[in-house]
């Protein structure tokens, strides 16, 4: 897994080093730990053992390389954390009556998708997200993630997070979800094909007025939105993966010869 090789998330390491220090052999945490002579200088070296001992006791702790990585690295941890990652999208009334609020929240884990609704099981969604450690969201940071905290206060949201708007932005790739999604050739039904978030509050809107399958077609635009995340996220980790590991040749965990492993 990626994250056994990174060494960013330890201070005075930077992407320079990190690159140096593989193409000096050493790949991985044990690599650094295991080698019999000075890699910087004995004090230093110290440190980073150190820290790589920690790193190692701390290995299921999703908040300690949180707290650690930069910002626009936080992709590194969904392989290792890929068991306890939930993909999730809200829709919201669009401000309709005068109040913008959450209408629906889906969430996936890679195996069934749930689903909550205002003025049905809207309330359950916040013991449900509790029980993982990382959530990938579209533009989350901005739209998804506030208007969550804002709906719930005081809720404990998985302490990671990897926001697929920025991490396909740094990979060349703008625009919104459905385009990216188009990009790479992932289709969606054809009952909600070129749906998008203006018809999203419409669907609502006649929900409300008492049309029972408009919400119908509203949670099943809802689980495309949410489910094709999952897609989003292997192929840009993958991507990501490529790129840092590719372009000097250095290959920690074998990853050319070992696809599936991406």
């Amino acid at each position: 897994m990626l994250l056994e090789h990174t060494f960013i998330h330890i201070q005075g390491i930077g992407s320079k080093t990190e690159q140096r220090l593989w193409a000096k052999g050493i790949r991985s945490w044990r690599d650094f730990l295991d080698h019999g002579e000075d890699i910087f200088s004995p004090a230093r070296d110290d440190f980073v053992r150190g820290e790589l001992e920690d790193s190692i006791s701390h290995r299921q702790d999703v908040r300690y390389f949180c707290d650690r990585l930069p910002a626009g690295e936080t992709w590194r941890l969904f392989d290792a954390f890929r068991s306890r990652t939930v993909y999730l999208d809200i829709e919201t009334s669009g401000g309709h009556q005068g109040f913008d609020e959450i209408t629906v929240i889906g969430i996936y884990d890679g195996r069934c998708v749930q689903t909550f609704t205002d003025g049905i099981n809207l309330d359950d969604f916040e013991i449900a997200i509790s029980r993982y450690d990382l959530v990938i969201t579209f533009n989350g940071s901005a739209f998804d993630l506030p208007f969550i905290r804002r709906r719930f206060p005081g809720i404990s949201l998985p302490p990671g997070h990897i926001d697929l708007r920025f991490l396909f932005k740094k990979l060349g790739y703008a625009g919104g979800l459905k385009k990216i999604e188009k990009h790479f050739g992932i289709h969606r039904d054809a009952g909600i094909e070129g749906l998008n978030g203006f018809h999203a509050i419409g669907l609502w809107q006649n929900y409300l007025l008492g049309d029972p399958k408009a919400l119908d077609t509203l949670i099943r635009y809802n689980r495309a939105d949410t489910v094709n995340l999952e897609a989003l996220m292997k192929i840009g980790y993958r991507k990501m993966k490529a790129r840092l590991l590719e372009p000097g040749g250095n290959t920690p965990d074998n990853e050319k010869n070992n696809p599936d492993r991406q």
